[in-house]
């Protein structure tokens, strides 16, 4: 089969199409043919090193496909099966090996292209918001990225739940993006200091909660803007790290919480990932979350999906179709 292989690690042109052998099913496995994968920061992470990984690896950690084939022990799903999956490596290709108790059906009203979309980043802006921190009506949050595939799904869910969402994003272009995801006010994080903003705009009481996935550039400041006891989710780094720093910090300024989570945490029963996976699925269905997938491209064109993700000039979801 045709995937994307990492032989060595380093840049976007360490993603090399290769022929490799097609994946046999073990016994609680299946062999998804894969119609369209997600592009994510995490798939990144891996191809840099930050996260560690054997190498050569396939990257990839969401898809959507059609069953091809089952383990002996798997009664779950069936070939032919329309199917969706996140946190499990390997999307980069035409064909790629998954737990069978990690993939999802997907629903009739939902497309390949809108479950790849979903998958990842849609279960983690439902983790945030629901689970992170159970976002209540008349509570604030503020959301960096407002208008990237992540940012403004954790938008449109932290508007359903009552909560008033500030976002922050780098363009003219961007801020309407994030402004139709339902962002009650808007800031251009690259012209505006976002804390004298976030001030203003809240009469100096600030956030009780901020979704920042981009780390490095922004973290030190939104310390200043948290109320008493509220929380600082930081759930990616666009950016880069954050430098390591004493905890103490949270103590002056409100006894907040700080918080590095990850999907898996949080989808580590198949009671919450069927959860999870089916408020978001069934919701893309009805149209109460809508998706902005930004730019399709073939499997071929994996460095440059990567080029741009990593340039943060997108806005909304990358795919990869095979």
């Amino acid at each position: 089969m045709k995937a994307i292989q990492v032989q060595q690690l380093g840049g976007p042109a360490q993603l090399k199409l290769a022929d490799v052998p097609d994946p046999v099913a073990g016994p609680d496995d299946a062999v998804v043919e894969v119609k369209f994968c997600g592009v994510n920061f995490i798939d990144v992470y891996f191809r840099t090193g930050l996260y560690k990984v054997d190498l050569p690896f396939i990257p990839g950690n969401e898809a959507a496909g059609v069953v091809h084939s089952v383990g002996a022990n798997v009664d779950t799903v069936k070939p032919g099966d329309r199917v969706a999956y996140a946190m499990t490596r390997g999307s980069y290709a035409e064909l790629t090996r998954v737990p069978a108790a990690q993939l999802v059906e997907i629903p009739d009203s939902v497309s390949f292209e809108q479950a790849a979309a979903a998958m990842l980043q849609g279960m983690t802006a439902h983790y945030l918001t629901h689970s992170t921190f159970p976002l209540q009506p008349g509570q604030a949050a503020l959301v960096h990225a407002a208008a990237g595939g992540a940012g403004a799904l954790v938008v449109q869910m932290a508007k359903l739940r009552g909560a008033t969402v500030y976002g922050t994003a780098g363009s003219p272009q961007k801020l309407e993006v994030a402004k139709a995801a339902g962002c009650d006010a808007v800031i251009n994080y690259n012209t505006e200091d976002f804390e004298v903003e976030v001030k203003r705009l809240t009469g100096n009481r600030g956030v009780d909660v901020i979704y920042d996935s981009v780390g490095q550039s922004t973290f030190s400041k939104g310390l200043n803007i948290i109320r008493p006891r509220g929380m600082m989710v930081l759930f990616g780094q666009s950016s880069g790290p954050v430098a390591p720093f004493d905890p103490n910090i949270l103590n002056p300024k409100g006894s907040l919480y700080l918080t590095r989570p990850s999907l898996g945490a949080y989808i580590s029963t198949r009671e919450e990932l069927d959860w999870r996976a089916g408020e978001v699925l069934s919701s893309v269905g009805e149209g109460k979350l809508k998706l902005r997938i930004d730019k399709i491209y073939p499997l071929a064109d994996a460095p440059q999906a990567h080029r741009d993700l990593e340039s943060r000039n997108t806005a909304g979801k990358l795919l990869l179709k095979m």
